[in-house]
């Protein structure tokens, strides 16, 4: 592991060293495929096969009306033709900062391959329909998890834990239960998010990446087949 240099005062902390990037491969506007989205879905995968610890996990920013910024990492459970779909709760901070303000953003970091994905978009929520089939293929725990999370709220020591066994007296759920119907609450569901802008960067020595950035053209295209400028950006 590499370890961080730093240097210590009284009051302030100075980091001294940081790592030098040397990945062998480039991304240039020539190279990368003509859709962020399938782009995306090419690293993706190469981060899967690379075994990269959790490679759905990214940072998601949102923001109240008045700008105010916010930001937590969270699960990516879907691309489609669209754009990144998670789930969530409806009454979370998150989900009440979309509501006000859909401006958002994602960024994936897959650390051992040098690489980022930023991703900056709107938000919208899926259908009750994918939610309510989203949430059926969850553990039951995590679906009595959904129930008895007053998601961001101010919480009692025990509370949780009593919420949680109401919620298994409530839909039947025991340790010999082979099968539960536990449904999906109307206050969780998915957000997907449609970019409109995506950067793909990528990790170089003494600090110069390679970066190439996907605008969409406005009005080139339907949301079904948008057509996008790409661009190699300094870094």
């Amino acid at each position: 592991m590499d370890l961080v240099e730093v240097a210590e005062t009284t009051n302030t902390l100075h980091v001294c060293s940081h790592v030098q990037y040397n990945t062998p491969d480039h991304i240039t506007p020539t190279n990368v495929h003509h859709s962020p989205l399938e782009q995306f879905h090419i690293w993706f995968n190469e981060a899967r096969s690379a075994g990269i610890r959790e490679p759905d996990a990214m940072s998601l920013s949102t923001a109240t009306a008045s700008g105010i910024p916010s930001s937590r990492m969270v699960l990516f459970k879907q691309l489609d033709k669209h754009g990144f779909v998670f789930y969530t709760n409806y009454t979370s901070r998150k989900s009440k900062e979309l509501e006000e303000n859909p401006n958002v953003a994602l960024l994936f970091f897959w650390r051992e391959m040098s690489r980022q994905v930023r991703i900056v978009g709107r938000a919208e929520k899926v259908s009750k329909e994918e939610s309510e089939a989203y949430f059926k293929s969850r553990p039951v725990g995590s679906q009595l998890g959904a129930w008895a999370s007053k998601q961001s709220s101010v919480i009692g020591e025990n509370d949780l834990a009593n919420r949680l066994k109401k919620f298994h007296e409530r839909f039947g759920v025991t340790e010999d239960a082979n099968e539960v119907d536990v449904p999906a609450p109307d206050f969780w569901g998915g957000w997907r998010v449609i970019p409109n802008e995506m950067e793909f960067w990528l990790g170089k020595p003494s600090r110069l990446h390679d970066r190439i950035r996907y605008v969409r053209v406005n009005g080139s295209a339907s949301d079904e087949e948008p057509q996008w400028k790409v661009d190699r950006l300094s870094p």
